[in-house]
């Protein structure tokens, strides 16, 4: 299979390396517009391979989408990153017009690719990849819930005094502060994670969660890299592997949840042929409302989006 990664910046670049040295696919072709930058970057990830010990050969092209024809997947991380003082939501009219734009090359070249969006905002950026791809809702992801599920597992790693791996969580909702971390579903070993961590400092790990990125803009100055892209590349093994893998993930809602026509993680059995079926929990009552605020939320971005007439 043939992926394509658009956008060679921190996180395309995380994301390539880690298809590349987990050997996920024999070739990733990298992209960006700035002349040389990810024909450097991918240069640099080959030329890693003997010393990690893989075979994927990365490939960098300067905005030639010829070169990704028939992609298999192709993963959309085009966009400005978020700086300071910045939410997700402000960066909709640029990002919007470059996912675009992006969408419309990769279209034309791989008409039957997967597309995994991970360009902010999220929610609506799946969103505007979508129309604008005019591809069945399987086909068109947003990677948010891998990340999201991530930060929240790695900081009850820290409060509990385990290994990550030990830990199973699941996640709702848009990208950014508005997201639904749900402790019922939540275990460690196969134990309930509220017979570890008492309720105070579990609701001081979900409220951390929810401004996991914001926490990483303040530090670095820019948006986090690492694991947005290694979140990516999971997606990717998942599709190109057939791994039938449960994870949350951004979709259009068609009455799941009781929710139409708005974008919003839920989880989802992930295949070869993208979203092979949305899994529905049964929520109970104080989940529900925090779903509808998430909901809201992104619908008034989506509506955004409409009004600026990009996609």
């Amino acid at each position: 299979m043939k992926v394509t990664v658009v956008g060679a910046g921190n996180v395309g670049a995380t994301c390539a390396d880690v298809l590349a040295y987990r050997e996920i696919v024999n070739e990733v072709i990298l992209l960006d517009i700035k002349e040389g930058v990810a024909e450097g970057k991918a240069l640099d990830i080959w030329q890693k391979a003997p010393i990690t010990q893989y075979d994927t050969k990365t490939t960098g092209i300067t905005n030639d989408y010829s070169k990704t024809a028939n992609s298999d997947v192709v993963v959309i991380t085009s966009g400005l990153p978020r700086k300071p003082g910045m939410t997700r939501d402000d960066l909709i009219s640029t990002n919007a017009g470059i996912v675009k734009t992006v969408t419309e090359s990769v279209v034309k070249y791989s008409p039957n690719a997967i597309i995994i969006v991970v360009s902010n905002p999220l929610d609506v950026m799946t969103y505007c990849a979508h129309i604008t791809s005019k591809l069945p809702r399987n086909k068109v992801i947003g990677m948010a819930g891998v990340l999201d599920t991530a930060r929240y597992r790695a900081f009850l790693a820290d409060e509990i005094g385990c290994s990550p791996k030990e830990i199973q969580g699941m996640l709702l909702g848009g990208h950014g502060d508005t997201m639904v971390p749900l402790p019922r579903y939540t275990t460690v070993g196969g134990i309930p994670v509220t017979e570890l961590v008492e309720a105070g400092k579990l609701n001081a790990i979900i409220e951390r969660t929810k401004n996991g990125g914001g926490e990483l803009v303040k530090l670095m100055g820019t948006s986090a890299w690492y694991a947005p892209g290694a979140a990516a590349a999971q997606m990717v093994e998942a599709i190109v592997k057939d791994q039938k893998k449960i994870i949350p993930v951004c979709i259009k809602l068609e009455g799941e949840y009781g929710i139409n026509d708005c974008y919003l993680g839920v989880p989802a059995v992930i295949g070869k042929n993208g979203i092979e079926k949305v899994i529905e929990l049964k929520l109970n009552a104080e989940e529900k409302a925090l779903m509808e605020t998430s909901r809201k939320h992104v619908k008034e971005v989506m509506n955004v989006l409409d009004g600026l007439a990009i996609a």
